[in-house]
């Protein structure tokens, strides 16, 4: 058995990040005095790869384990340890903590920031069950069964407060109402790597399942009341890859487009919440769900109920890297995502709370987003880099932000206003080898 140990370190620094490196800028912002604009960041991972040969071909087994912290001032221990691969690969078999097949665009490729929408698992990784089939000349195609990709599904309680989604619309990352875990989500591409660089479609289906309706905003919900029917979300995507060596040597682009119904974390990997800041006397805000559905008592014993409506959304990432000479290169990158919901979808979520909105409700949303970083090789094995970005939320509208929210105290609403965000982050990356 041969056994490779190595690893990296790496520190960091940013501004106008909101308190968190991957969350991003429009997860529950206040934009006052309570939010984290500046943050500190160190991780570190030791990595083991061990591989041996069988009658069937090289087993590997391979373990990244170590140190990832997000300090605002107030770390813990459980803000520290962090394992992102733990993986078996075998006779074209992929077995535990790896990364979605579904992955193409590689945000850490031309980018410091994960806080943007992309379907990219790379960083934190995600637990699959794959097998790949090599047709010579760079083709491939694999299948795999992967954890499930949820947001949340939003149910409607109507009689409940203004704003109260259950569970937790506006809250933070969850389940919402989603039932238990029944399938995983089926996965496939088919990809091509060559001289000239890479190209894949890929497509996903995702189990939309609900858990029950609900009686009124203060009842919870109960197995007698029934529950939607369990529908299958989709996400499709298409990805290319072109070395650029005659403009300079490294010199890439990368592309990657993808459209859901029902799975929109294939789109808004991380963040994966709510989006919604503050700015001044108005928010910005939008919803990102997996599906909506509604149910309430209308009488004794009488339920008017809805299906399952999936929300749809769409997102194209593009970046280009170039190499000044060997020690510094400057990417540009940028996207655009946009989240709708249809006739039902938006009924419900306009209709939520004990007064129902019917005028200027447009629970539509959309975001974009333009960055550049330059880094500095000192060494193969060591850089320095910066990297800033702006984005922008063209906000869903209901006349007013809901409250209570995330991104609105209980009992204050706000009018509903475009809103954007300037980031910075430093970074200096140390890796280590046998």
């Amino acid at each position: 058995m041969c056994i490779k140990i190595g690893g990296w370190v790496r520190a960091e620094y940013a501004y106008g990040a909101n308190g968190n490196f991957a969350w991003g800028w429009a997860n529950g912002n206040f934009n006052n005095r309570t939010t984290n604009n500046s943050e500190w960041r160190a991780r570190g991972y030791i990595t083991a790869d061990a591989r041996e040969q069988t009658e069937y071909g090289t087993v590997r087994g391979y373990l990244a384990v170590g140190l990832s912290t997000n300090n605002v001032g107030f770390d813990g221990a459980a803000n520290t340890f962090s394992a992102n691969r733990a993986f078996i690969q075998w006779a074209g078999f992929t077995f535990g903590l790896a990364q979605s097949f579904f992955d193409f665009y590689s945000s850490p490729a031309t980018s410091y920031w994960g806080s943007f929408p992309a379907s990219d698992t790379g960083d934190g990784g995600w637990m699959v069950g794959g097998y790949t089939a090599q047709f010579g000349n760079g083709l491939s195609a694999t299948i795999a069964a992967e954890m499930r990709r949820t947001t949340q599904i939003v149910q409607e309680v109507p009689g409940a407060a203004q704003g109260t989604l259950t569970p937790g619309a506006f809250g933070g990352p969850g389940a919402g109402a989603y039932g238990g875990f029944q399938a995983p989500d089926i996965v496939g591409n088919l990809r091509v790597d060559q001289a000239w660089g890479s190209a894949q479609i890929m497509g996903a289906l995702h189990q939309v399942n609900g858990t029950y309706y609900s009686g009124t905003g203060t009842t919870p919900a109960s197995q007698g009341s029934g529950h939607p029917d369990d529908k299958w979300g989709f996400a499709i995507g298409a990805g290319i890859k072109l070395n650029a060596p005659m403009i300079g040597q490294g010199d890439f682009l990368q592309v990657q487009v993808n459209y859901t119904e029902g799975a929109l974390r294939y789109i808004f990997q991380t963040p994966n919440t709510n989006w919604g800041k503050m700015d001044g006397a108005n928010a910005g805000w939008g919803v990102v769900s997996d599906a909506v559905y509604g149910g309430s008592l209308t009488g004794v014993g009488v339920f008017a109920a809805s299906n399952i409506a999936l929300t749809t959304a769409w997102n194209v990432n593009a970046a280009y890297e170039h190499f000044w000479n060997s020690r510094w290169r400057t990417s540009l990158y940028g996207g655009y995502a946009a989240v709708s919901y249809d006739g039902l979808g938006s009924t419900e979520l306009c209709g939520f709370g004990p007064t129902p909105i019917t005028n200027g409700c447009d629970m539509n949303w959309q975001t974009w987003w333009l960055g550049s970083r330059t880094q500095w090789n000192v060494s193969k094995d060591f850089y320095m880099g910066v990297d800033v970005l702006y984005s922008k939320l063209q906000t869903a509208n209901i006349n007013t932000v809901p409250s209570p929210s995330a991104i609105s105290p209980s009992g204050f609403s706000v009018p509903a206003q475009d809103v954007d965000n300037w980031q910075f982050r430093f970074r200096v990356h140390r890796d280590f080898y046998p």
